[in-house]
């Protein structure tokens, strides 16, 4: 029997960590409890990042390439939601497999994401086998979405990946769209807890 992607990430996670957790809500909304191997890595600045220890807030965690077109179409979504919560939420782009300039892709887009290129040791610990890798962090480093985890049930009966008529550009023009309303979703929920435990 033919596994899901979904499965397949479930399985990889609680055989790694032995911490993830995973549910579905009711209106099919994942829920993704995994806590990610901490990491050193230089940003394109040539500062040292370190996770978790800086993180500021709530961060979008994209491992990417400038050749990925599912990548590509994602990046305008995760840039709204940047001017959407005023610069409260940051995009932590970690750059795998590249080929050419990942600065001069960002800039050239005015994306205002902070870059960490030649990420492939993170990408290795943290299971991530393709591009685009999507996870949405709390303060403390905690994954509290995956890309990985949107369940079946959540996607439409015909699903754009497996539409054969359709181009790799095409699925993923309609797939962004979607990942990206599950991760605000993900950050509705994160932002409401927050809210909750300051009373």
């Amino acid at each position: 029997m033919k596994k899901t992607i979904a499965t397949t990430f479930i399985s990889f996670c609680l055989a790694m960590a032995g911490t993830a957790s995973f549910a579905s809500e009711s209106d099919g909304t994942d829920v993704f409890d995994w806590q990610p191997p901490e990491f050193v890595a230089n940003t394109a600045a040539g500062k040292p990042f370190h996770y978790p220890g800086d993180l500021q807030g709530p961060t979008i965690v994209l491992f990417w390439a400038t050749w990925c077109p599912f990548c590509k179409a994602l990046m305008p979504h995760l840039q709204s939601i940047i001017d959407e919560y005023n610069y409260e939420v940051r995009v932590l782009a970690l750059n795998i497999r590249e080929d050419k300039d990942p600065v001069k892709f960002l800039e050239e887009y005015g994306y205002q994401f902070l870059l960490i290129p030649e990420a492939e040791e993170v990408a290795e610990s943290w299971g991530v086998k393709g591009t685009p890798g999507l996870y949405l962090a709390d303060k403390s480093g905690r994954a509290v979405f995956s890309l990985r985890a949107i369940p079946e049930s959540a996607y439409p009966p015909e699903r754009f990946a497996d539409n054969e008529e359709l181009k790799r550009y095409q699925k993923a023009a309609r797939g962004a769209p979607f990942w990206a309303a599950h991760l605000r979703k993900a950050l509705d929920r994160l932002d409401g807890q927050n809210e909750d435990g300051a009373h």
